[in-house]
């Protein structure tokens, strides 16, 4: 599209030449590290914390907490690639070619790509991964946040975006992420209790320490994940009349 055809004098690209100076003015061994790290390394990161979050949430007092945090966790991975998907139009609608393929003086660590230039898709991925994380606990998710904003510098630093590419990126992960959580959760939240009253894979929901919040949950306590009584039926005496 026109509008992204960015000359020298747009400060799209003087942020791009500014970020990406950088990379000129490091030594080589700083440079392998960003491609590497760019690459690779941050998606790792954000692998790493979604597993943390995931280790820390099963090992709390309340199954229900867990099944919940559970649920956001497995949604995590998800609303990133259904914005990786949701991106696969719009960057054939938009088609903007990379950065070097246009501006000239630009120090390129990584070499061969030959897609169009936006969204990008590992700000996309990563931040759709960081905000599933926000879902589910938010100190961790601020830690994936701040990973995934990385992620996007990165690839200006390398050449291989605009700075616009990221922050589109950052907006699409962030949109799928947030505004499908509702459903997911509504989806996701009662296959997750199931695994969790499972006593063979019933540990990748809840801990040890959560069995007896989950005994209680059996029983019908509030702290558990709740079960109908057997043989309720509507109107049995001593139910309680909520609109009372």
């Amino acid at each position: 599209m026109a509008g992204l055809e960015l000359d020298g004098s747009n400060p799209d690209v003087g942020l791009l030449y500014d970020i990406n100076g950088l990379a000129k003015a490091a030594p080589t061994w700083f440079d392998r590290v960003m491609e590497f790290v760019g690459e690779y390394g941050i998606m790792f990161g954000l692998v790493l914390v979604g597993l943390w979050c995931w280790w820390s949430m099963r090992k709390r007092g309340t199954v229900e907490d867990a099944v919940t945090a559970a649920a956001a966790i497995v949604w995590a991975p998800l609303a990133a690639a259904l914005a990786i998907l949701v991106n696969i139009p719009i960057r054939g609608f938009v088609k903007r070619p990379r950065p070097f393929n246009d501006h000239e003086g630009l120090e390129v660590l990584i070499h061969g790509k030959t897609d169009f230039s936006f969204v990008s898709d590992h700000s996309t991925l990563a931040m759709g991964i960081a905000v599933g994380i926000f879902v589910a606990n938010r100190k961790f998710g601020f830690v994936a946040i701040g990973l995934a904003l990385f992620a996007g510098f990165s690839r200006v630093y390398m050449g291989v975006h605009y700075p616009t590419d990221v922050i589109g990126g950052f907006a699409l992960g962030t949109a799928v992420a947030l505004l499908l959580a509702p459903l997911a959760m509504a989806l996701l939240t009662p296959l997750m209790a199931a695994i969790a009253r499972s006593p063979r894979v019933g540990w990748v929901v809840r801990s040890k320490n959560a069995d007896v919040a989950y005994a209680d949950g059996q029983r019908g306590g509030a702290r558990g994940i709740p079960e109908p009584r057997p043989g309720y039926r509507r109107g049995d005496p001593g139910e309680k009349d909520l609109a009372a």
